[in-house]
């Protein structure tokens, strides 16, 4: 009959619907709940239950309490809702912390969250020089192509970067862009090591960039913190006063956070 379910599919509804109505619980309570509490509550068959517990335990929608022998919503619950906010949590945050970077270095500066393959800008400061680099609110720009997305990029789970690197298409943007998934790799991991990423016209012919990431209690990156610095001005010594700059930058924006 038309609009008739298979078993099978009526099977996977049902799981679906377990695993929603388990969230929903335990969030509603936002106290660890043990098996035979949700088992009771729920009506899940335990058999059933202990997949569905171990499921979401190893996915980190869910976290086992060994104290209480309980479980309480994961850190996979809380990212999904900082995705559905778009940084919106960070903004408000980071504002008068970027206004701080300009002004310390006199050099334009922004905010940047992931959308999809792209970083988007959420928040910028203009630098107040005659030379300098424009960053508009909602700008876009490929991960691998610029500072603030290479600090994304290289703090991503491990899961994410795997299926970001297999859908990623490197486009010769300028003569200095990274053009293969092995040299990408290479540069993320010396990112993870430092905390801090740059560029060097690669994204846009005479600018430089440096930025660090602002990551959450897990590691995983909310943001990063960007200045662009037009070429005429880049050295070693403005780039070492910009990590300087960003590394307080992003620890004032992570104390507001927790705080």
């Amino acid at each position: 009959m038309d609009g008739e379910k298979t078993p099978t599919e009526q099977g996977v509804v049902k799981s679906a619907t377990r695993a929603l109505d388990l969230l929903e619980y335990i969030g509603r309570w936002g106290a660890e709940k043990t098996h035979s509490e949700i088992a009771e509550e729920l009506g899940i068959p335990k058999s059933s239950l202990t997949q569905l517990l171990k499921t979401l335990v190893n996915r980190g929608y869910l976290a086992y309490v060994p104290a209480t022998k309980g479980y309480e919503l994961g850190t996979a619950v809380a990212r999904l809702a900082r995705h559905a906010k778009g940084g919106s949590e960070v903004i408000p945050a980071a504002e008068s912390v970027l206004e701080w970077v300009t002004l310390q270095t006199q050099e334009s500066c922004a905010l940047n969250v992931m959308r999809g393959m792209s970083s988007q800008v959420v928040a910028c400061v203009t630098s107040p020089r005659r030379l300098l680099y424009h960053m508009r609110l909602g700008d876009t720009a490929p991960l691998y192509a610029t500072s603030g997305g290479k600090a994304l990029l290289a703090f991503l789970p491990d899961e994410m970067l795997k299926e970001y690197l297999a859908r990623v298409t490197f486009e010769p943007i300028t003569l200095a862009t990274i053009r293969t998934v092995k040299a990408l790799i290479d540069e993320l991991e010396v990112v993870r090591q430092s905390g801090v990423a740059y560029v060097v016209e690669e994204f846009t012919p005479g600018i430089a960039g440096v930025a660090r990431p602002l990551l959450d209690e897990s590691g995983f990156p909310l943001a990063s913190i960007n200045i662009a610095i037009p070429m005429p001005r880049f050295n070693d010594a403005v780039r070492d006063h910009c990590v300087e700059v960003l590394g307080e930058a992003v620890a004032t924006v992570s104390r507001r956070l927790a705080g």
